[in-house]
Parts: C-alpha cells; sequence; structure tokens
C-alpha cells in the first residue's frame, strides 16, 4: 500500500497542475472578456463625446456665447449666445433640487432606519419602484392635468420643475437608501450602546457616513432630469430671451434651444444646437466635478 502511495504522488501533483492550469485559463478568458466589454462599451461613448465637442466647440468659443442671448436675431443670424438659456435651466434645476433633496433623503432614511418592513415601507418602496420608470412626459402631462387643467394656474417654469421632481425623487430615494445600507451597523450599535437616540444617531453618525455617496447620487439625479424635454414642450414654451420668473411668462433652456433650432436649416442654427448640447455636457460636468469635491471633504471630515 505504501509503494501504491508513493506511485500516486506524481499523479496527484499532475492533477492539481491541470486544475491550475484551466483556472488561470479560465480567469485569463473572462479577463480578456470583460476587458473588451469594456471597450466595446466605450466606443460610442467617446465617439458622442468628440462629435458634439468637434461641432460645438467652434459655438462656445464666441465672445457672445456666456454673455447674450439669441433675442432679436433671426434664424439665419450668426452670433448670440445661450445665457438666456443657461439660466433657465439652473434655475430650474435649482429649484427642482431644493424640493427633491430634502423629500429624497427622508424618504430614503424611513425605509432603511424606521420601516422595518412595514406595510407603509413597503408601500413607499413600490411607489419609488413605479416612479423610476414613469417616463417624462408622463410626469410632465401629470403636472399639466394637476396644475394647468385642475387649478387653472399658467404654464410656467415652476410647473416644469415640479414635473422633473417627480423624475428626481425616485434616483435620490434609490441612491441614498443604498448608500445608507452599506454604513456598518456596529456603527450604530456602539452608538445606541452609549445612549445616544436613534434620531441622534442617524444625523450624527449614519447620514455623515454616507454623505460622499448620497451627493454623488443626487448629482446623478440632476444631471439626468437637466436634460429632459418633454417637461418643457409640455409646460413652458420656449424663449430667446432672458426671463427670471419662474411663475409667469416662458424661459429658455438648454434642451429647449437644440428643440426650437431643429427646424432651422441654417448653418447658424446648426452651431447654436451643438453648442447648446456641448454647453449642457459642461454644466453636468461641473456639477459633478463639484459633487466629487464636496463628497471629498465630507469624507475627510466624517473620519
Amino acid at each position: 500500500m505504501a509503494h501504491l502511495t508513493t506511485l500516486d504522488r506524481p499523479l496527484k501533483r499532475a492533477t492539481f497542475q491541470g486544475v491550475g492550469l484551466r483556472r488561470r485559463v479560465a480567469d485569463l478568458t473572462a479577463t480578456v472578456l470583460v476587458t473588451l466589454c469594456v471597450l466595446v462599451a466605450l466606443v460610442p461613448l467617446v465617439w458622442v463625446l468628440w462629435t458634439v465637442l468637434a461641432k460645438g466647440f467652434p459655438a462656445i468659443v464666441t465672445a457672445t456665447w456666456f454673455s447674450h442671448s439669441f433675442s432679436g436675431l433671426s434664424a439665419a443670424s450668426p452670433g448670440g449666445g445661450v445665457y438666456h438659456a443657461l439660466v433657465g435651466t439652473l434655475l430650474q434645476g435649482l429649484v427642482c433640487a431644493l424640493i427633491s433633496i430634502p423629500l429624497g433623503i427622508f424618504v430614503a432614511i424611513y425605509l432603511v432606519e424606521y420601516s422595518g418592513g412595514g406595510k407603509l415601507g413597503k408601500l413607499t418602496t413600490f411607489m419609488v419602484d413605479i416612479l423610476s420608470g414613469v417616463p417624462s412626459i408622463v410626469a410632465a402631462l401629470f403636472i399639466y392635468a394637476l396644475w394647468v387643467a385642475t387649478f387653472g394656474l399658467p404654464k410656467s417654469a415652476f410647473a416644469v420643475s415640479l414635473a422633473l421632481v417627480l423624475l428626481m425623487v425616485p434616483v435620490i430615494v434609490r441612491s441614498t437608501e443604498e448608500m445608507l445600507r452599506i454604513v456598518p451597523q456596529d456603527l450604530r450599535e456602539a452608538s445606541y450602546a452609549l445612549g445616544v437616540p436613534k434620531w441622534k444617531t442617524v444625523a450624527r453618525i449614519v447620514i455623515p457616513t454616507a454623505l460622499p455617496g448620497t451627493i454623488t447620487g443626487v448629482m446623478l439625479a440632476l444631471a439626468r432630469v437637466l436634460g429632459e424635454t418633454a417637461p418643457l414642450l409640455i409646460l413652458v414654451g420656449y424663449a430667446p430671451f432672458i426671463n427670471y420668473d419662474m411663475f409667469q411668462g416662458e424661459m429658455g433652456t438648454l434642451p429647449g434651444v437644440m428643440v426650437a433650432e431643429m427646424n432651422n436649416p441654417t448653418q447658424a442654427g446648426a452651431n447654436r444646437i451643438w453648442g447648446a448640447a456641448l454647453t449642457l455636457i459642461l454644466v453636468i460636468a461641473v456639477l459633478n466635478v463639484v459633487a466629487k469635491i464636496v463628497g471629498h471633504f465630507s469624507s475627510v471630515r466624517a473620519k
């Protein structure tokens, strides 16, 4: 038996080597496939960004692009700028954020910390799932039926912000909920053991710990709603001039510029479309950079 066992050792060693070789081949194959998938996904993204940059850069480098509007210009007239549209986009996004951010964060805190799997928590989760899949045009039609048809109020940029709230809240709820769930339970239990009330534990420990990820989720939600066009078409008209009134009159936005100039066959119209698209991308990029910086410093303070 000892002799047979000695003869079996090289066979077992060869078997283990074969298994190790197959694992390395499988690992290398999976790595190559994943890398190829990433490269394939990056191709259209880089292509879109390069196209927008190449076609929109000549428009935004003009001296009047960020300081003037298109008021008084004809369809074929060069010049002008998107100051009116930039102001309108930021105002609508700001009002939407002021409503959506506290609402979405408080709902997420309730679902994670207080619902306990109850009926209200399940109903809230179900409604958030439904809102996550609602098209922007449905949200716009709902606000139109409520704001204009029922209450008799005029179309306005504020109504657009309300429609954007319906689109932004579920994204904030989902992202914040995930960030709160990854906070270690040991931190909560340690706080409770010291006699700290639950509300203070959530406010002083849980939220600061999850704040960097929460800020990132909020910026992603804001970036999504800034480019929506259906609420603009239904709830407010496009104006080529500056309007700071959120409750009355038409208002220009960056998506509105692109929609309005689609019927302009001149080179000036094409320049305005690509310039507005590039400006919108730059606005979203700046917001994300600011979110990263704020999230970094908030995480440092939390540590």
